[in-house]
């Protein structure tokens, strides 16, 4: 099904000045910002949702490690490559790391591995994680407030991932090098 690609000027109203900060801070507006448009509600709460995920306790690499997490498990191509571009370019992440989220392997660093472990488990049990699967969590180092600030950064993906699903989200250039492909059902 195809879904317009919104720009700042043809958007609808209530969304227009969204894209024009999504603009600004970007250089462009990314398409899954433009497909949000379309209901101006979601764009709203999704760039909110967003800006508050950054007064978590976790640092920005440790956010985009568990952004990258979660949008692996959900098989989000357009997520998955946004947040390894990020997290290479702009966080400076070592790419065995970044490769290792996006294969499912284990990462070299313990407590980052017990940080995409617990992510990745969250998302799979659909949050009944197993009192071992949060145990390993706090183990690492991580707090129960942790465990539910994980919650917020998978609300976040939820939406921008069913989204790519829902629209086929076309990868723009900016993120090309790191597109990834999964295998559908």
């Amino acid at each position: 099904m195809n879904f317009t690609i919104y720009n700042e000027e043809n958007a609808p109203e209530d969304a227009k000045p969204f894209l024009k900060g999504a603009k600004e801070k970007f250089g462009f507006v990314p398409n899954l910002l433009g497909e949000f448009a379309e209901a101006p509600a979601v764009l709203e709460g999704y760039l909110k949702l967003d800006e508050i995920i950054g007064k978590t306790d976790f640092t920005p690499q440790e956010q985009q490690l568990a952004i990258l997490a979660v949008s692996i498990e959900n098989e989000c191509h357009y997520c998955s490559a946004i947040h390894s571009t990020v997290l290479k370019n702009q966080l400076n992440t070592d790419e065995n790391i970044v490769n290792s989220v996006r294969n499912g392997d284990p990462l070299p660093d313990a407590k980052l591995n017990a940080l995409v472990n617990y992510t990745r488990k969250a998302v799979e049990k659909r949050g009944h994680v197993s009192e071992g699967d949060l145990e390993a969590f706090l183990s690492a180092g991580y707090s129960k407030k942790n465990a539910l600030e994980i919650n917020l950064i998978i609300a976040l993906k939820t939406i921008s991932n069913y989204t790519n699903h829902l629209a086929d989200t076309p990868l723009d250039e900016a993120f090309q090098p790191e597109a990834i492909e999964f295998e559908t059902a």
